[in-house]
């Protein structure tokens, strides 16, 4: 095999295999070598705009998340260092600059540039995909100065943290007298959470103590002041600290942070079935059906699906262990986003990748009076859902280099799997098939690897694969 060729992946619906394929063949199209020539693998994915080309921290950060499936082709970490090595003296990483210029792109509306802070959470999933313990290393000083410069900048007397509504990239959805964000919070519960997961890597005891107290106390605050009991949904708080009561996709990412019990997280799992809030038929709109801005068309963040809140979500469900749920959700979200690619079964016409897509109909979403939206071939977010929630959730794989580990979570038997997947300096395969001696996997690596199954609701079992093929039969696990 070619190293430069990417992971194949196998599913019986073949369309989600070309969507898969058409998503990487696509990137080549936006890839900006960091040398001179257009490819390489280190280089950014850079969107064109009419006013120029700029680096977003919020999608650079999420966008890393399926470059780690590149077999090497594209790196998520030179983007990612683009932001690091803006850091100001006093801490701050702005959320949006200037590619040509390398300056800072401030708004009016969100002063400071403040955006999601999601950094260690990225490289903590960069860490397990390369075993790179030397970038941790690197990277951590820089960290930490982010966090302290949030810390200085943003936090309140009462122990949540203000940000501006620009921040949380949810532009026109209704919750314009929220002040403290349940979005906003969750992700520095989520980053400190990653910093002190960081810290123990580092096997440094002090960081590992100090993220841990800030998380906790992140979490303890979200649950006393956000939860509410009544409604089983977490809100945003005004100034004076009372709950907003807007249902949101917001309200979903406290799991993603760990904060809820499993009696809160049942709530809002609740929600994301029920067709009168966050079950509609294309899954996950970005505002409840229930409230009065819910638009059908997706008017901005007052209904629209969005790829990147919709793997939010998913990876919540994971938390809890809601996994079937999670993939049923991913596979009727990627139903709706095949519609767009082929519209209405037409393979001779081609079709588009969107930024955000319809809660209840074929095709992308729509605002008013914003012709531009939602921006097509949009690769930087749908790659989420076309690329990671297509390995990890539709066929079930989650992989740690350093611990050597690959699990799948399989909720019932088909024909799936991944071909020549990169762990490093090791290449994998892992196929399941029917033959007449009944369901088997067949599986092929270049190094000893641990190979947990989890087939739902039946069997378990963690068995240590050795180097060359191999194949097992279900039943006799």
């Amino acid at each position: 095999m070619n190293k430069r060729d990417f992971p194949r992946v196998h599913f019986y619906d073949q369309d989600f295999v070309d969507i898969y394929d058409r998503t990487w063949a696509l990137v080549h199209d936006f890839w900006h070598s960091a040398g001179d020539g257009k490819q390489g693998t280190e280089g950014f994915f850079i969107y064109p705009e009419a006013e120029g080309n700029f680096l977003n921290q919020y999608e650079t950060i999420f966008s890393s998340f399926f470059f780690v499936y590149s077999n090497k082709n594209y790196t998520p970490n030179s983007a990612l260092d683009f932001f690091y090595d803006r850091q100001e003296e006093n801490g701050a990483i702005r959320n949006r600059y200037d590619f040509d210029s390398k300056e800072p792109v401030l708004k009016r509306d969100n002063p400071e540039g403040l955006g999601m802070p999601l950094f260690a959470w990225a490289e903590y999933n960069i860490y397990h995909k390369t075993g790179n313990k030397k970038r941790v290393k690197d990277i951590m000083p820089v960290l930490i100065k982010y966090m302290n410069w949030i810390d200085k900048m943003f936090k309140s007397h009462n122990g949540l943290y203000k940000s501006p509504l620009e921040t949380v990239n949810m532009p026109n959805t209704p919750r314009k007298e929220a002040v403290f964000l349940t979005d906003f919070n969750s992700a520095l519960a989520v980053n400190a959470l990653y910093m002190s997961a960081l810290g123990d890597i580092l096997n440094d005891k002090e960081i590992d103590f100090q993220y841990k107290r800030m998380y906790f106390t992140i979490k303890t605050r979200i649950n006393s002041m956000m939860w509410n009991d009544e409604d089983g949904f977490y809100y945003d708080l005004d100034a004076e600290g009372n709950q907003i009561k807007k249902k949101t996709l917001a309200g979903f990412w406290p799991m993603l942070a760990e904060i809820p019990n499993e009696d809160k997280a049942a709530h809002l799992v609740e929600h994301l079935s029920n067709p009168k809030t966050f079950g509609v038929d294309h899954p996950f709109p970005s505002l409840a059906a229930d409230e009065p801005e819910y638009d059908e068309n997706g008017n901005g963040a007052c209904g629209s699906v969005f790829p990147i809140l919709n793997f939010v979500v998913v990876k919540g469900l994971e938390k809890y262990n809601r996994w079937e749920i999670a993939r049923e959700c991913v596979i009727r979200h990627l139903y709706y986003v095949l519609e767009t690619l082929s519209p209405a079964g037409n393979s001779k016409k081609q079709g588009f990748l969107w930024e955000a897509y319809s809660p209840v109909k074929e095709g992308p979403a729509q605002w008013k009076g914003k012709p531009a939206f939602p921006r097509k071939q949009y690769l930087v977010s749908v790659g989420l859902s076309t690329i990671s929630l297509m390995i990890e959730n539709v066929i079930g794989l989650s992989i740690s280099l350093p611990r050597k580990t690959v699990n799948w979570t399989v909720p019932n038997l088909e024909v799936m799997g991944i071909e020549n997947l990169s762990l490093k300096r090791n290449l994998i395969t892992i196929l399941s098939s029917k033959s007449q001696r009944g369901w088997e996997i067949h599986m092929e690596s270049e190094k000893l690897y641990y190979f947990t199954i989890n087939i739902l609701n039946e069997k378990k079992k963690t068995l240590p694969i050795p180097s060359g093929k191999c194949s097992m039969l279900i039943d006799k696990l």
